[in-house]
């Protein structure tokens, strides 16, 4: 096991995790690496280069704007977004930015910002991950300072070159010390059995383990001068993850208006919410009704660029959130110590995800984004209600088999169609394999990590075409709608 709950769920601003949070952290990670090597007074010039995914629909994904708040020094955990448009305005007015905020160079987002459409990988005859990019920095006689390639794996995570292939080398070994390390479904639930845990017990285990290791990643409660044992200062900080989705989904609810972009989509979360304010009581399925709309509000903020939480992507972002409202609004004896279950049993299912397959959309479309995150958001759901582990792992398996082979073809490139009704189609499902498997006695056939692993070679047969490059399925046929 090497990644943590605050990993997967990380604070950030929309519209895409992989196209928005990766690219702005790589940037970041380039001129800070600048820094470090005492080389920033010397730039002269910064250029980048995107290719795949990252190339093909970045401008629908806002990669241009993260690239550009990156390098002026933005993380997308701290950004405000109320002060990014009057920041990129005056970028690209001045036709200048400040690296890091400290140092002034000219930029041309046409000569400097280059989208190679035309070429999947930055290097060509070497395949890699379709969400690449290349930053050069320059000295003022036009010498290369220094170059690095980055790509965004999904979910906001990034790995340099040199990373990305010793991941692809190495052997799966865990490298980060944690009591209860496992790598599969079936040794997670062997693992937990044999210590007489629940799946949520044994990650709160290791995330106390891990409190030095993510620091940097793992939001501060707001009253951590309160918070004393180890365990306490986790399940705060995962509170605070919760707050963070609450007032997401509550900006939704309230925010009327067109979201940007160009194709005119108008929000519809507060218009339906109102509608089950005042309907919902005379309507038996009026909860599912407000699952859909928890979780298209959180997506209609994603979209907008507004504060969200990975879960585990931006794309996904409503899933989660959602389910989580279902919980604490519908479930008689909904407390917080349910929602801390519901999060540690989710980002465990979630790590076997990012750990053997993808939560990448242009790696294995959407089913590695809005699936993982229904299948995340059944299993936590059965913790939340006190099922078993084997109804966790069962919930968590029927979820994705039921989204195997979705396709990722935002129109547009931008993650509003179908995007946003996917999350509100994948809230529900989450439920309907929650109830699915805390009623069934018998057992099932297929296991978890047999699912995971069909999924991650679904994703690699797809044709890249349906893989968040906006050049087949609904992104190239909408003219015929």
């Amino acid at each position: 096991m090497n990644t943590s709950l605050f990993e997967l769920f990380k604070i950030g601003i929309g519209p895409s995790s992989s196209h928005t949070v990766g690219p702005m952290r790589a940037a970041l990670r380039f001129v800070q690496s600048l820094d470090a090597k005492s080389q920033l007074t010397d730039v002269a010039r910064v250029t980048v280069d995107l290719y795949g995914s990252l190339a093909l629909t970045g401008h629908g994904h806002g990669t241009d704007r993260a690239i550009l708040l990156g390098l002026n020094g933005e993380a997308p955990d701290t950004v405000d977004p109320a002060i990014i448009e009057a920041e990129l305005a005056a970028i690209r007015d001045t036709g200048t930015l400040y690296l890091l905020d400290l140092e002034a160079i000219p930029f041309t987002e046409a000569e400097h910002l280059i989208f190679h459409r035309d070429q999947m990988y930055p290097d060509a005859d070497k395949p890699t991950h379709p969400n690449g990019m290349r930053f050069s920095a320059f000295d003022s006689a036009g010498a290369l300072l220094a170059q690095d390639v980055f790509y965004s794996i999904g979910g906001g995570f990034i790995l340099s070159a040199a990373e990305f292939e010793a991941q692809q080398n190495s052997a799966a070994s865990t490298t980060r010390q944690v009591p209860y390390p496992f790598r599969s479904a079936v040794n997670l639930l062997a693992t937990a059995k044999q210590h007489n845990l629940s799946i949520a017990e044994l990650l709160l285990a290791n995330e106390v383990a891990l409190l030095s290791d993510i620091t940097i990643n793992r939001p501060q409660p707001a009253n951590s001068i309160l918070v004393t044992t180890s365990e306490a200062k986790v399940k705060a900080s995962i509170l605070t993850i919760w707050r963070t989705m609450q007032q997401c989904t509550e900006r939704g609810l309230a925010t009327e208006g067109i979201l940007p972009g160009g194709l005119n989509v108008r929000r519809r979360a507060p218009r339906l919410a109102r509608r089950l304010e005042t309907e919902g009581s005379k309507d038996p399925l009026a909860p599912m009704d407000w699952v859909t709309v928890y979780a298209m509000a959180v997506n209609e903020e994603n979209a907008a660029g507004g504060r969200v939480v990975t879960a585990p992507t931006n794309g996904a972002a409503g899933v989660i959130p959602a389910i989580g409202h279902y919980y604490m609004r519908f479930i008689d004896g909904a407390n917080e110590e349910g929602i801390v279950r519901y999060f540690l049993t989710a980002a465990a299912i979630g790590i076997l995800y990012k750990e053997n397959a993808s939560i990448s959309g242009a790696e294995v479309g959407c089913q590695g984004e809005v699936g993982v995150a229904c299948s995340m958001a059944a299993g936590g759901l059965v913790a939340a209600l006190g099922g078993t582990n084997d109804q966790v792992e069962h919930a968590a398996e029927i979820a994705m088999e039921h989204n195997l082979g979705m396709t990722c073809d935002p129109i547009g490139g931008l993650v509003q169609i179908p995007c946003i009704e996917r999350n509100g189609m994948g809230a529900v499902k989450a439920i309907n394999a929650t109830r699915m498997a805390m009623h069934e006695t018998l057992g099932h056939k297929l296991s978890l990590d047999q699912v995971i692993a069909t999924m991650y070679q679904t994703g690699l047969d797809m044709q890249s075409r349906y893989k968040e490059t906006s050049l087949a399925g609904l992104a190239l046929n909408i003219i015929e709608c």
